[in-house]
């Protein structure tokens, strides 16, 4: 019998991956649609990509699929035939990330989920798949070049913090159910304005159009393909890239470099730059904006408290990750007391 799940640590696996230099293409893609029973989906997805070398993250539930892998270039076409072969996936489109490199993910993980993208919305008239104008990159600089269009960033605040379109509104939101509710309360009484809505990939614009459709918006629209499909489009079409910074990605690889911009800082002492990393203190593992110099004197820690955390001995270090569970940060991005630059500014 096939296993199911990955059963090796992950670090095993990292280490194992980086000693193979095989080339991979990483590639997302997302459909909304009513899989009326997602464990065996998902089960089956698990035996037929790991036939196939598949890696990356992808969430299964009864509302549709969304996925983040990598594929090795040898079976890219297999993948392909693959997908074509399920009947709701056929031709669905796939995102190719702009920097793919070998290094996005390092294990496969499928797991099920009550919604593919957490929404908060409870409403059982709604309807996710009544969305909003797609537009391709050239309709989508023609329309927000206008003073008059309303230009959303559905992405969380450590997200549009790197990067963003120019004369984006950016919710400072944590999460996609607190930014949908922000955003309907932003847009009263500018219910005739034509509003543009864009994220990384599509899928939560695909969910946040429909929403302002269904709270009778008329002129709502959405960036297809999101910043990824945006940002091979210009370059392909000499468009004018009006993105700046670069693209927060949900891989090991946590950024795609859009423009030389960089519209951040360091948070812990303003130098400006935009790239991501987690706390080395895995009692901590906060995200957050640290530059090589901060990295070098905190050891890749947010603070000297914790890069006095990670100086412990080991079976210490888990102790005190036992004790102190609750207070943990892995679930925090860029917001932490211990961030001097953040706090301030």
């Amino acid at each position: 019998m096939k296993k199911l799940y990955n059963t090796i640590d992950r670090k095993v696996l990292k280490e194992k991956f980086l000693t193979n230099q095989e080339s991979r293409t990483t590639i997302s893609f997302y459909k909304y649609y009513h899989i009326r029973n997602p464990a065996f989906f998902r089960d089956f997805l698990f035996i037929h990509w790991s036939e196939l070398g598949v890696l990356g993250r992808t969430y299964v539930s009864s509302e549709g699929i969304n996925a983040q892998i990598s594929i090795p270039e040898s079976n890219k076409e297999a993948f392909v035939a693959n997908l074509e072969e399920i009947t709701f996936l056929k031709g669905v489109r796939l995102n190719y990330a702009v920097d793919s490199g070998n290094k996005s993910f390092y294990q496969l993980k499928i797991k099920l989920r009550n919604k593919i993208v957490a929404d908060g919305i409870e409403d059982p008239t709604f309807n996710p798949a009544d969305t909003g104008v797609h537009l391709d990159a050239a309709a989508f600089n023609a329309l927000t070049a206008s003073p008059e269009t309303i230009l959303i960033d559905m992405r969380n605040h450590y997200e549009s913090e790197v990067g963003h379109f120019k004369d984006a509104i950016l919710p400072d939101a944590d999460t996609f159910r607190d930014e949908i509710a922000m955003v309907e309360e932003m847009l009263k009484g500018q219910e005739e304005k034509n509003i543009v809505m864009y994220c990384t990939g599509g899928i939560r614009c695909e969910k946040a159009s429909a929403y302002l459709k269904h709270k009778g918006y008329p002129h709502v629209h959405q960036l297809e393909g999101g910043i990824i499909k945006y940002a091979r489009d210009v370059k392909e079409q000499g468009l004018e890239n009006r993105f700046l910074g670069v693209n927060f990605v949900f891989d090991e690889r946590l950024a795609e470099r859009i423009s030389d911009d960089i519209i951040a800082r360091c948070h812990q002492c303003g130098t400006p730059f935009d790239l991501h990393t987690n706390c080395a203190n895995l009692g901590c593992h906060i995200l957050f904006i640290q530059c090589d110099s901060c990295k070098e004197q905190y050891e890749n820690c947010c603070s000297n408290e914790c890069m006095g955390i990670t100086h412990l001995p080991e079976e210490t270090q888990r102790q005190i990750r036992k004790n102190a569970k609750a207070e943990r940060n892995v679930f925090n991005k860029g917001r932490s007391e211990k961030l001097v630059f953040k706090k301030q500014s």
